[in-house]
């Protein structure tokens, strides 16, 4: 419920929050007044039900005790910086990955706004591949099953099957980083590498750039790719005394 309403600053209607999470009304309303009396939520004049800011200030309140505002932005605007494009960072949490953090640079007129929906989608992304690729191939046929392969309003790029995708995936491996061009969507590139904990062990989240792809070209990723490890190599480094990482 809060995940829908997330996606809808407006707020939604009690009928169409049902309609939306295939509830019946009444198991709806029982906890949406729920979180009315927990803070979370809140209802307008005309009944609409809509997201308080104290799940936003809890959030921000995590994010900052987590060390992503002393550890990790720096890194983060850093790299944004050099290359001019949006950075963002993504973390593992068991079997799948959700954004956490991003820098867009100032530096250029043409920015590359990304999707809002906190859960990484993994078969045509940047991030998701660059993580999948450290799993092995049965891994990644489960993991990706469950979160689903096709999805609407993809690039042309994006794997359609199985086996394209492990193609990539084995590409990502041998370059230590994942590339994809108009993949998840139109006139967009981007590129991620995982991040680990020391330089070492099972990723604990992935770090990406990403733009239009008219200025992410192959020539401009091979000159950022040693920006982007080095940048997960800090990452990595910090990642030993910041609780978000831990979440694996």
């Amino acid at each position: 419920m809060l995940e829908t309403l997330a996606q809808c600053p407006a707020g939604l209607p009690l009928r169409d929050l049902a309609h939306r999470l295939k509830i019946p009304a009444a198991a709806a309303e029982r906890a949406v007044q729920g979180l009315v009396d927990g803070g979370f939520l809140f209802r307008s004049a005309d009944g609409t039900v809509n997201l308080s800011v104290k799940l936003a200030a809890l959030g921000l309140a995590y994010l900052g005790t987590s060390g992503i505002t002393d550890l990790v932005q720096p890194i983060l605007d850093d790299l944004a910086k050099r290359t001019g494009e949006l950075v963002r960072l993504a973390v593992v949490e068991s079997d799948h990955l959700t954004w956490v953090a991003k820098s867009q640079s100032t530096q250029s007129g043409l920015f590359y706004v990304p999707h809002t929906e906190p859960e990484v989608y993994l078969a045509a992304t940047a991030n998701g591949q660059a993580w999948l690729a450290n799993l092995s191939d049965e891994q990644v046929k489960i993991v990706v099953e469950k979160q689903g392969l096709h999805r609407s309003g993809l690039g042309p790029n994006a794997p359609a099957t199985i086996e394209q995708l492990l193609t990539q995936i084995e590409r990502t491996r041998q370059l230590g980083y994942a590339c994809v061009t108009e993949a998840y969507e139109i006139g967009t590139s981007a590129m991620a590498t995982a991040i680990r904990k020391r330089g070492v062990g099972t990723p604990v989240g992935t770090i990406s750039v990403a733009g239009p792809t008219i200025r992410m070209t192959p020539a401009r990723m091979t000159e950022i790719a040693p920006w982007l490890l080095a940048s997960a190599d800090e990452l990595g480094a910090a990642a030993a005394s910041s609780p978000l990482f831990s979440l694996t």
